[in-house]
């Protein structure tokens, strides 16, 4: 791909429709001779943070696939710019484009712990994992400034409230003092998404996240202080990183993860649209092989909603990831598995008080 034309430091090299919206906007050649010409910028990929305030923050998760029955995501949207992103599609919702839109306008739910205290406090609230980032990542660059996710892992400490993580970003380390303070009651578990050993292939999907060996210390630095810690091999993508699903899993059990996961790459709404245009742009050599393979994935369709089907996968490419992955959990994760987290301890602290009876 030609430098002079990517969008330095993003995934997404364009903004797609908003299906949502009645209009379409156009980057006009006309307009782009005109900056040219007076030397202005079309664009200045700057990123922007927006403050919102919902009315609340833990989510229901209805989907019987994803592993988790609540979830809460401090901010929408997500500079670390993963072209797979599931979570692109979600942007449309706030009138945005699931393509740089998602990368470069970031919302900011100041209010979030507020709203998770207020929600763990009711009297009806029973205790069970809420996992943070759902959806998007709670350790985004954005964290560096608003700290909110630090904010609610004191409201878990406080009310001594199970709490599970997803994140890429070494940043989590900053934290380490509370994690341990909830690990004591075996209120923490960790996901830590590792999808190659390969720089040049993480800088390419992942453009914003943490460097792999950054990753792989944060696996090792969260075990060896006792937090259970599962690597998420996610997604797997055929023809680009499917080769390297032994040596992954190795790579998790030698910095001290106590299990692995994984999912087939599914490419649903305008996901399809970015990555194809970003694959077409950043690997020619290889874009047509991947994207139709991914298709074999998901009977001959890069979208792929079905429950059950749409993370795993099916037909004989699918069959071929899964077995690899058998294989290395066999070998590498025989008897490894994420402990439960303590749901019995929240009732007698939800007043911040010890209850007698």
């Amino acid at each position: 791909m030609n430098n002079d034309t990517k969008v330095k430091g993003r995934g997404a090299q364009q903004n797609v429709h908003n299906r949502f919206l009645e209009n379409v906007y156009e980057t006009r050649d006309d307009f782009l001779e005109y900056c040219r010409i007076n030397q202005e910028e079309v664009d200045n990929n700057n990123s922007r943070y927006l403050p919102v305030f919902p009315k609340t923050i833990v989510n229901k998760v209805t989907s019987p696939d994803v592993g988790m029955m609540y979830s809460m995501n401090p901010y929408q949207g997500c500079e670390h710019g993963c072209i797979y992103c599931y979570a692109r599609n979600t942007h449309e919702y706030w009138g945005y484009s699931a393509g740089l839109d998602f990368e470069r306008r970031i919302l900011v739910k100041k209010n979030a712990p507020e709203l998770l205290e207020k929600k763990i406090r009711r009297k009806k609230w029973k205790a069970y994992p809420i996992v943070m980032s759902g959806n998007t990542d709670c350790y985004q660059p954005a964290e560096q400034q608003f700290k909110i996710t630090r904010a609610c892992l004191k409201v878990f400490l406080k009310y001594k409230h199970p709490v599970g993580m997803i994140t890429k970003n070494a940043l989590i380390l900053r934290d380490l003092d509370v994690l341990c303070e909830l690990q004591k009651d075996n209120l923490i578990g960790v996901n830590v998404s590792i999808t190659s050993l390969s720089e040049e292939t993480r800088r390419i999907l992942e453009p914003r996240t943490t460097t792999i060996k950054k990753r792989l210390q944060t696996v090792k630095t969260l075990s060896e202080n006792g937090i259970p810690v599962n690597v998420m091999i996610a997604p797997i993508i055929p023809s680009i990183n499917s080769h390297e699903i032994l040596n992954l899993a190795k790579a998790a059990k030698d910095h001290g993860a106590r299990s692995i996961a994984f999912t087939v790459v599914h490419l649903n709404g305008a996901i399809g649209q970015i990555f194809s245009d970003w694959i077409q742009k950043t690997m020619p050599d290889r874009a047509d092989k991947v994207l139709n393979q991914i298709k074999e994935c998901h009977g001959g369709t890069l979208n792929d909603s079905r429950f059950g089907k749409r993370k795993a996968g099916e037909g004989r490419i699918a069959e071929q990831l899964h077995s690899m992955m058998e294989l290395a959990r066999m070998k590498y994760f025989k008897d490894g598995k994420m402990p439960a987290l303590n749901t019995d301890l929240h009732r007698e602290h939800k007043d911040g008080q010890m209850r007698l009876f």
